[in-house]
């Protein structure tokens, strides 16, 4: 890894598929997914990690499938009104979870999550259109927010502070494709590992490792192989260097 950026973290994409880029289904349940699972863990979290980052980041569902649970703040409509801009406490914390949440939804009960053995701060990541019963109650619970962009979060804007503000030098992309996608063709990606279970389940529903919110417009982006290596039970680990658009042709 060549973090030389000095104006925000290294942005590297960790994400677990099938044999048909599939980031969620039925294969995950098979010995060959479970055990490619346990490979895509220990890169990133495990105690001898190759990936020694200080944060990873996901969208709102992910946030709502694997930690809040679809749960839904009780706000307070009355609440004072809060100062303007971020909300910034616990910086030194060393492992964070950056939570994408544009209108600020999500339901949290606490501003620490427990990750299987990892335990992270939360960081909400709103915009504008958060509103200010919202933002009261994440300062009720001491979760640290950033206001990054007015309708759409930039992303642009947010990576700096991170750095800035909470020491993330090294952060991990875990989102959905969307995300995904919206990360590499902005250049704000700097590599992209993959761990491929040794399965595949058929579905043509579940979702892939990455989807252009324009389809079927947009550039192709290009990749340079930097590792491929086997794992556990045939699974795959490969790496690959993101090729920003302005350097693909």
């Amino acid at each position: 890894m060549n973090m030389t950026n000095p104006d925000r973290p290294y942005v590297f994409c960790h994400i677990l598929t099938s044999l048909a880029g599939r980031i969620e289904g039925t294969f995950m349940d098979t010995l060959q997914g479970i055990k490619a699972g346990e490979v895509f863990y220990d890169l990133a979290f495990g105690p001898d990690r190759f990936y020694t980052m200080q944060g990873w980041l996901s969208g709102r569902v992910t946030t709502d499938e694997n930690f809040t649970f679809y749960a839904r703040p009780g706000l307070n409509p009355d609440a004072a009104p809060v100062p303007a801009g971020d909300f910034i406490t616990n910086t030194d914390f060393g492992m964070f979870y950056v939570s994408i949440d544009p209108k600020g939804v999500l339901g949290w009960k606490s501003n620490v999550l427990q990750y299987e053995t990892t335990k992270a701060m939360v960081i909400e990541v709103l915009t504008s259109q958060a509103s200010n019963s919202y933002k009261a109650y994440l300062r009720a619970l001491d979760i640290p927010y950033i206001i990054a962009g007015d309708a759409q979060v930039d992303f642009a804007t947010l990576l700096p502070k991170l750095k800035t503000l909470f020491h993330i030098d090294l952060l991990m992309l875990g989102g959905g494709g969307i995300l995904n996608w919206t990360f590499m063709e902005s250049g704000l990606c700097d590599e992209l590992s993959l761990v491929m279970a040794a399965a595949a389940d058929g579905s043509f529903t579940t979702p892939g490792l990455v989807t252009n919110r324009q389809y079927p417009q947009g550039n192709p982006l290009h990749f340079q192989l930097l590792e491929a290596k086997p794992m556990d039970d045939s699974s795959l680990w490969i790496r690959y260097k993101v090729l920003n658009p302005e350097k693909m042709w």
